[in-house]
């Protein structure tokens, strides 16, 4: 019966997306690029016409009454998705027993997912205490966060801000119909069973309501995985004698294979997974090619079967290039992003650098690439006269007021008259040797200061083996001191010998990963963890063999960042990463990473066992599924490079009788 159900759903998907289709390529468009998303805003959208008119009310208990989605399709049934090779390829590898490890076990619904998931939903909403205009709908699911809806006219966060289980949404109305636009989500699943989707996919949905029912059009985006967006719809009736069903995960994590490993990815390889087809046995009635999917499926003139059947194929609004790009703008400017605690995460023309600003003074992370270093102290100088410097209104008066004794309003003299002068820059640390993270070194140290007075330059740490990296560089020789780390560590870690601005730094050497001398830096009271270069949201790593990295040093690295960080709730927020190089990020995304390259490493490690070249790899695409995200034709850092560097570390692996 649910077979049946999915393949009137091709029909059913058809029809709805003949209705909808020329408002998805209008209204799915602006929701793409990260900044601002949706059409302009303004008064024509947001109030109704009249004299007292107002939109329907979407607040209530729902419960689902029925959807396009038969609910737990089995494995290999992608009947009525619209995926390109990749998003097939992505599918058919993963396993659902990855559900067991530690960094999925409190993993919600996906938001593609979310109306089709059980439990119904609650939409609860917030109101200007002056206009009593609705502000914001808030959304609640069972195995899912509140999802906000803003209808107040923000903007979406730029490109380099957080993902999220769903997202960031705002809203217009359009007549009597709020339309919805969400950017800003994390990779999860399409729908369950195996469909997956990547971190660039964009939401556009329509709700409208009549009488008691509601239904919700929904057009996913995922250029990087389907050949179309995903058009479905769900109907929903209000119950006002129903409840959410809520769900607090206290579930442990299950060895699955990897027995005891914490850090064991569960997957198959590509097409060594023989469950795929299981159930057609006792469906032999559905043409196996229909079940693999496809944009061409979901038409009704896929039905008659014929090679010259032209689809009114629909295109992708978002364009991956500019998504992953928007991520790590370079532009020759500064960007400013406010993580947590004492830490901020500045965007320098293409590379993160770290931050952390208080009444210590300021340590960075990294200094980016020489060009732009000027830039960036001044934009450090004028966070530090924000954060730490700034005069502030007074909130005090009268002899019980903090300050100096003996003065009846101190506040005149400690915070209205003048601002306090700004400390310097006392520490640089380098996660490795690379220019783009080191070569401002010369700039920041001069600038700074470890002392208050202005006599000697700041302190700049790093692990022993990227001094010697940066020694032997061309041109090194030609360099001032101030351009090499003053102070090295040489152990697993290395901690400042005091708090600086209120809470330990720590410093871990990560062996073998992008370098020989990598590092990550941990704020352990911000709750931050500076990465450098072993991980990043916008390309693969950029594994350097010659200077000591491997695939494996990477995974490892990735996996004492999981072993670090901890999630505030249901796997999202918490610690946050800064990457090399890309957006914001906790601990599901480094997990995201840390999967798909263990999955390329044993990919590749099985191409190689079958006695394939390199060449002969590289064009068995062992990287097909995540090339449309992290990938390359050309440019400093291709696909066909990363393959060749996995290629050749485990190829030296197996020569010193390594384990990868």
């Amino acid at each position: 019966m649910m077979t049946g159900g999915n393949i009137r759903g091709i029909a059913g998907r058809a029809l709805l997306r003949a209705c909808v289709a020329i408002a998805a390529a209008t209204l799915a468009g602006p929701a793409v690029a990260q900044v601002p998303a949706g059409p302009p805003a303004g008064p024509a959208l947001n109030v109704p016409v009249g004299r007292g008119a107002a939109p329907p009310d979407f607040a209530g208990e729902w419960i689902l009454q029925n959807d396009e989605d038969p609910g737990q399709p089995f494995l290999g049934d992608y009947l009525g998705v619209p995926f390109n090779d990749a998003g097939r390829m992505r599918s058919d590898t993963s396993a659902e027993s990855i559900w067991g490890t530690p960094e999925y076990r409190c993993r919600p619904h996906s938001a593609p997912h979310q109306w089709r998931g059980l439990g119904g939903a609650r939409i609860l909403k917030d109101a200007d205490p002056l206009s009593r205009d609705i502000t914001t709908y808030r959304v609640q699911f069972w195995r899912s966060l509140d999802r906000p809806i803003y209808i107040d006219n923000r903007p979406h966060p730029p490109a380099y801000a957080p993902h999220s289980w769903s997202g960031f949404s705002t809203a217009q109305w359009q007549g009597n119909t709020l339309v919805v636009h969400t950017s800003h989500l994390k990779d999860g699943f399409l729908r369950r069973g195996g469909p997956q989707t990547s971190d660039l996919y964009t939401m556009t949905e329509y709700f409208t309501r009549h009488d008691k029912y509601m239904t919700v059009t929904q057009i996913v985006d995922d250029p990087v995985y389907m050949e179309e967006p995903y058009v479905l719809s769900t109907t929903y009736e209000l119950d006002a004698n129903t409840v959410v069903m809520m769900e607090a995960c206290v579930t442990s994590a299950f060895g699955e294979g990897g027995g005891t490993d914490p850090h064991y990815v569960p997957h198959f390889l590509p097409g060594e997974n023989t469950g795929l087809g299981e159930w057609l046995k006792d469906e032999s009635w559905i043409p196996p090619a229909a079940v693999r999917g496809g944009a061409a499926t979901t038409y009704p003139e896929y039905l008659l079967g014929s090679a010259r059947t032209q689809y009114p194929l629909s295109r992708s609004a978002v364009s991956i290039r500019e998504a992953v790009n928007a991520q790590s703008p370079r532009d020759g400017q500064v960007h400013v992003l406010p993580v947590q605690g004492n830490v901020y995460m500045l965007v320098a023309d293409g590379t993160n650098i770290t931050v952390s600003v208080g009444r210590d003074g300021a340590l960075v992370v990294d200094t980016g690439g020489r060009a732009i270093a000027d830039k960036v102290l001044s934009t450090i100088a004028d966070l530090q006269k924000q954060v730490a410097a700034n005069p502030h209104p007074n909130t005090c008066n009268g002899v019980q007021c903090d300050g100096l004794p003996g003065w009846a309003s101190p506040s005149m003299n400690a915070i209205i008259a003048s601002p306090a002068p700004i400390r310097p820059i006392r520490y640089v640390i380098n996660t490795n040797a690379s220019p783009n993270h080191a070569g401002g070194n010369e700039q920041f140290a001069k600038a700074g200061s470890f002392f208050a007075r202005r006599d000697n330059p700041a302190a700049v740490i790093a692990h022993e083996n990227a001094l010697n990296q940066m020694q032997d560089q061309p041109g090194a020789d030609a360099l001032p001191i101030e351009a090499f780390p003053s102070d090295t560590y040489f152990h697993t870690f290395q901690k400042l010998s005091e708090y600086f601005n209120g809470e330990a730094v720590i410093l871990y050497h990560e062996p073998d990963a992008i370098t020989r001398g990598d590092s990550i830096v941990f704020f352990r009271h911000s709750e931050v963890i500076s990465a450098g270069d072993l991980f990043s949201t916008v390309s693969y790593p950029v594994i350097d063999l010659a200077a000591g990295g491997s695939i494996q040093g990477v995974i490892d690295g990735l996996n004492h960042i999981l072993d670090l960080a901890v999630s505030e709730y249901r796997s999202q927020g918490g610690t946050w990463i800064i990457p090399g190089r890309g957006r914001l990020s906790d601990v599901a995304d480094v997990a995201s990473y840390r999967n798909m390259l263990t999955m390329i490493r044993d990919r590749v490690n099985k191409l190689m066992d079958d006695g394939m070249t390199l060449q002969q790899v590289i064009a068995a695409k062992p990287t097909l599924d995540f090339d449309g995200r992290y990938g390359a034709d050309e440019g400093e850092w291709t696909t066909a490079q990363f393959i060749e560097a996995v290629y050749n570390s485990l190829s030296r692996s197996r020569q010193t009788g390594g384990t990868q």
